[in-house]
């Protein structure tokens, strides 16, 4: 087993420390100068070590990243949008495994090293965008690690064909499925979440649901999936994706919400977009609601933004949010890295004997510093192995 120590650096801004990495793990973390036994020593310098970022809602598939600029179109709703990229993405070859490639190693760029991607499964693709995925997650050679939902894009009972798809994908090894707005997409709400749930307690998965709906059209459906998680085998497996009307609701309806989702473990993520209303973080943190940060789509048919570097959507959760303090800002970034680890099935992530050897080193001079200036990933370790030095990539 490869062993190798990265001497002098300074975790979350702490004292300076060496950590001793046993293959793709954390060995041991001991006091700058202290690390014995053999192996490559990989010099620190004494930056910032923070651990390697977990990107929970992606969409890698349908980028064009790579290709030559493609001007945005259709109408700005979810159903133009959908309705749009349905008409375009044949004749730009999407999905393809070079822009998800490229999208890939963006983000091992940036410091992210595992992804909870959603990926198109619908009656065009089939589930050959998943299969783009594993090709290109195959091509870096285990440089970044990728868990797949099974995302039905364009609607579920209202395709007929798509539920099987979404069970096909389950058995082929998705580790989730997921749902789009049960109301406004398929217009009949129990329908679509009685189909996903029965699908994902057959086949042992999670489920994650994309909820645009505002007001109180979403806060009914978060009330739906509250109470079919109640009455499924699927406790603390289930995720509820933008929920935007959560931070629109008043304060007692929230509360009561957030009680149901701590009480059957529902999780949340979030890519904080601008002119969204401010979740409700400290509620969701207070009760044990685990929330995760995303990059959503990038470059792709339904925005022209993103750059895959997730510290900055951590910014841009902090600047949403208000937040000022250290320890607030601390936790923006706690966000983006060790509290994401549930939505990759890591029961640890962090500078820590026994968690994965993912690991950031930034020139900054505390968290807070780094986070607000979002600077250069000087050297990007993923399961012990050195995939970025000096901001370029190595895989």
């Amino acid at each position: 087993m490869t062993r190798a120590t990265l001497v002098n650096v300074r975790p979350w801004g702490a004292e300076p420390v060496d950590i001793v990495m046993s293959g793709a793990a954390i060995e041991a973390v001991v006091p700058a100068g202290r690390a014995s036994g053999g192996g490559e020593r990989i010099e620190g310098g004494g930056l910032l070590a923070l651990p390697g970022f977990i990107n929970a809602h992606a969409h890698v598939d349908k980028s064009w990243w790579g290709q030559p600029w493609v001007p945005y179109g259709g109408e700005a709703t979810t159903q133009g949008r959908i309705a749009h990229e349905r008409a375009t993405r044949d004749g730009l070859g999407i999905p393809n495994a070079a822009s998800t490639t490229a999208v890939l190693r963006e983000f091992l760029r940036h410091g992210t090293t595992a992804v909870r991607s959603h990926v198109d499964v619908d009656l065009g693709v089939g589930l050959r965008g998943i299969e783009t995925v594993r090709e290109a997650v195959d091509s870096l050679g285990g440089a970044i690690e990728v868990e797949i939902v099974a995302f039905p894009q364009d609607g579920v009972v209202r395709r007929p064909g798509v539920l099987d798809l979404l069970d096909r994908a389950a058995s082929a090894g998705a580790t989730s499925i997921g749902g789009i707005d049960p109301a406004s997409i398929d217009r009949d709400p129990v329908a679509q979440l009685d189909g996903l749930f029965a699908v994902a307690e057959r086949r042992g998965v999670g489920l994650d649901i994309h909820l645009h709906d505002g007001g109180e059209l979403g806060a009914f459906q978060f009330e739906l999936i509250i109470d079919r998680t109640r009455r499924s085998g699927l406790h603390g497996r289930v995720t509820i994706s933008h929920g935007f009307a959560l931070g629109e609701l008043p304060a007692e309806r929230r509360q009561d919400l957030l009680d149901g989702c701590a009480e059957t473990g529902i999780a949340w993520t979030t890519v904080a977009p601008p002119r969204t209303a401010p979740l409700p973080w400290r509620g969701m943190r207070e009760r044990g609601v685990p929330l995760g940060l995303g990059t959503d789509g990038i470059r792709d048919l339904w925005s022209p933004f993103g750059d895959g570097d997730l510290l900055r959507v951590a910014l841009g959760f902090a600047r949403l949010h208000g937040l000022r303090t250290d320890e607030d800002l601390a936790h923006a970034v706690e966000l983006a890295s060790t509290r994401a680890a549930g939505f990759v099935h890591r029961a640890v992530h962090d500078l820590v004997a026994g968690a994965r050897a993912d690991i950031v080193l930034v020139d900054a001079e505390n968290t807070q510093d780094a986070l607000v200036r979002a600077p250069r990933r000087q050297l990007v370790i993923s399961g012990g192995q050195v995939v970025v030095r000096d901001g370029e990539l190595r895989v």
